[in-house]
């Protein structure tokens, strides 16, 4: 990818989230009043900015030198989601690990899991519009793929790797609560990145249900059975079992 067309792919994931914050801005404004509606539109824009700014950042993993842009960038973006999206899950396994220890309402969390999953369509369809118009050289290319399998290995070793880093990345978001916010962002930006350095060649290191349908659509079409085990069930499973040794088994020990 030419030095321009990185430019441009930059500057539109910093125009996604200043265009999500100024929408959150408004939206708070128009419907301080609405409490059931607020959370789950948040979640959407939320979710939102995730998908399609981590759309176009997988169009940079070309660049030289590799890995280290695109590690330097996964890093960067990730602590500008963290400061900007705070108090948002944006994953449905992170709204999924309190509905299980009863810390959101069951209908309160199956709305806004809905809401990630919308957003995460939508998303890819926003940037398969900006992609059309051709602004960047990668964009042509992007819309010519149909199903760029992330999955470089067997879906028994991809389920058990997006189990695994579902369950350190929830673990660690638990662990992390007490510790000083601005802090707290970089710690998590951290280990994802050293998740997508361990694992992004085998799986893509997504461990996110809606962000895994954003960025291989296709794939869930064409391989709905294994795509759907690997990135929906296995961190799925991850979640749930971090809830349990955390809020059934470790209570009883300590």
């Amino acid at each position: 990818m030419a030095v321009g067309g990185a430019e441009v792919s930059l500057l539109l994931m910093v125009s996604i989230v200043v265009a999500v914050g100024l929408c959150k801005r408004l939206i708070l404004r128009r419907l301080s009043l609405n409490r059931r509606l607020v959370p789950a539109l948040m979640e959407l824009l939320s979710t939102f900015q995730i998908c399609a700014c981590t759309n176009e950042l997988c169009l940079l993993g070309s660049v030289e030198p590799k890995p280290h842009v695109g590690l330097s960038l996964t890093y960067g973006f990730t602590v500008l989601h963290g400061l900007t999206l705070s108090g948002s899950a944006c994953n449905p396994c992170g709204t999924l690990q309190p509905m299980w220890s009863s810390g959101i309402p069951l209908q309160t969390g199956g709305i806004k899991i809905a809401a990630q999953f919308v957003a995460a369509v939508l998303a890819r369809v926003f940037m398969g519009c900006i992609w059309s118009l051709g602004i960047a050289e990668a964009h042509s290319g992007a819309l010519s793929q149909g199903c760029s399998s992330p999955m470089q290995t067997t879906v028994v070793q991809a389920f058990c790797i997006e189990l695994l880093f579902s369950a350190v990345f929830q673990l660690t978001l638990l662990r992390a609560e007490r510790v000083n916010p601005k802090y707290r962002v970089h710690l998590m930006a951290l280990l994802i990145t050293m998740l997508v350095y361990a694992g992004g060649n085998l799986t893509g290191a997504i461990f996110n249900p809606a962000l895994a349908l954003s960025l291989h659509p296709h794939c869930f079409y064409e391989k709905f059975l294994s795509y759907s085990l690997v990135y929906w069930v296995a961190p799925s499973l991850g979640t749930i079992l971090v809830a349990f040794i955390w809020g059934e088994i470790l209570p009883r020990i300590s």
